[in-house]
C-alpha cells in the first residue's frame, strides 16, 4: 500500500492573506508614530497629516481583511493596541507640546485623561458582540479613536487654517477640547461606523466623483478641509443618536409584534 505523500507547507494557506492588512497596520503605527517627531520639530502642519494618514491605513486595513478574508484574532489585538499609540499617544503629545504645556502639570493631567479614555474605548470596542442585531453595526458606541484623534487637534487645525486668531485662548480651548472628547470615546453615544454602505449602482459615478472632489481640496486647502469635516462629524454625532433611538424602537416594536403573535390564549377560568 502506498503512502499518500503529506503536503510540505512552510507556512499556512492563510498566512499570505494575514500579512497584508497586518502590515498596513503597523505602517499605519510607524505613521502615527512619527506625528511625535514632527512635533517635537515643531513641524505641526506635518504632525496632523501624519495623524490623518494613519487614520485612513486604519480605515483600510480591517476593511481589506474582510475583503481578501485574512481577519485573525492577531490582527485584532494588533490594530487595537496600534490604535492606542497612533489615535490616543500621537495627538497627546503633539497638542501637548503645541499649547498645554504651558499650564503645566494641569496640562500633563488632561493629556493622561485622553490617553487612558482612549485606551477604555478601546477596551470596550473588542469585547463588544453585534452578532444577535447586525444593523448595529453601523454604530459605534461613543466616538472611535482615529475621529477622536482629529476632534482634539480640531484647536490646532483651526489655527493652521488661518480663520481666524486665537492665540491667548488656544491652551483653554484645547484642554475643553481635551475633555470633551474624552468623555464622548468613553460614553455609549451611538455613532456611525459607515461599515455598512449600499448605495444604488447608478450613483456609484456621483460618488466617486464626489470622491475625488473632496480629497482634491483636501490637498489644496488641507487645514481648512480638515476643520470643516470635524464640524461637520461633530454635528452628526445627535443624528446618529436619534437614528440609532428610531432604530431601535422598531426593532422592539417588532420583536413584541411577533411576541403577541405568536402567544397561544390561555382560558384562566
Amino acid at each position: 500500500m502506498i503512502e499518500e505523500k503529506k503536503k510540505f507547507k512552510l507556512i499556512s494557506e492563510k498566512n499570505p492573506r494575514i500579512i497584508l492588512p497586518n502590515a498596513l497596520t503597523i505602517l499605519g503605527v510607524c505613521i502615527g508614530l512619527s506625528s511625535i517627531k514632527f512635533a517635537l520639530d515643531s513641524n505641526y502642519g506635518l504632525a496632523v497629516v501624519a495623524i490623518i494618514v494613519a487614520a485612513i491605513f486604519d480605515a483600510l486595513d480591517g476593511r481589506i481583511a474582510r475583503l481578501i478574508k485574512g481577519t485573525s484574532k492577531v490582527g485584532k489585538e494588533l490594530d487595537s493596541l496600534t490604535d492606542v499609540i497612533s489615535f490616543g499617544v500621537a495627538p497627546a503629545f503633539i497638542m501637548f507640546f503645541w499649547t498645554l504645556n504651558e499650564i503645566g502639570k494641569l496640562g500633563w493631567l488632561v493629556v493622561l485623561l485622553y490617553v487612558v479614555c482612549c485606551a477604555l474605548r478601546l477596551a470596550r470596542f473588542n469585547i463588544t458582540s453585534t452578532q444577535d442585531q447586525e444593523w448595529k453595526e453601523n454604530f459605534f458606541e461613543g466616538v472611535p479613536s482615529p475621529s477622536g484623534a482629529i476632534l482634539v487637534l480640531l484647536p490646532l487645525v483651526f489655527y493652521m487654517s488661518n480663520f481666524y486668531e486665537f492665540d491667548q485662548y488656544r491652551t483653554t480651548i484645547s484642554a475643553a477640547t481635551f475633555v470633551f472628547v474624552a468623555f464622548l470615546m468613553v460614553s455609549k453615544f451611538p455613532t456611525y461606523s459607515l461599515k455598512r454602505i449600499a448605495i444604488p449602482r447608478r450613483t456609484t459615478v456621483f460618488l466617486l466623483l464626489g470622491i475625488c472632489l473632496y480629497f482634491g481640496l483636501l490637498v489644496i486647502y488641507t487645514f481648512k478641509v480638515i476643520f470643516i469635516s470635524g464640524i461637520i462629524y461633530l454635528l452628526f454625532i445627535p443624528i446618529s443618536y436619534l437614528h440609532f433611538k428610531r432604530l431601535d424602537s422598531n426593532k422592539n416594536k417588532n420583536n413584541l409584534k411577533n411576541i403577541d403573535e405568536t402567544e397561544e390564549p390561555e382560558d384562566i377560568l
